[in-house]
């Protein structure tokens, strides 16, 4: 059965996620243990990249909170209307680590 993660620790992204009627979360995390992760899966929110490569080579999807900010907001604190208002959206990436050498 597949399990629907989202992954942040900021309350304000937590209200705005639990705004978006297309999700149905299973598990809210404020760190993902990768090893939980099963294939099929959907993880949403914010990974560093290389977590994000490993839930994909699980086989799981990826969807990263996007949320368009000025480089003086980064690290502030939003409400789930500030998310709104700012364009806040889910994006699915397919992230992969390319082995070393390896060219895209």
């Amino acid at each position: 059965m597949m399990t629907v993660w989202f992954v942040s620790r900021h309350e304000g992204a937590l209200a705005w996620i639990e705004g978006q009627t297309q999700w149905r979360i299973d598990r809210f995390v404020p760190h993902l243990d990768v090893a939980q992760v099963a294939a099929g899966d959907v993880v949403l929110g914010t990974l560093p990249v290389h977590l994000a490569a490993q839930v994909c080579a699980k086989g799981a999807a990826f969807y990263f909170l996007q949320m368009p900010q000025q480089p003086e907001q980064r690290g502030s604190e939003y409400s789930a209307e500030e998310m709104t208002r700012a364009g806040a959206c889910l994006r699915r990436f397919d992230v992969r680590l390319l082995e070393d050498g390896e060219k895209q």
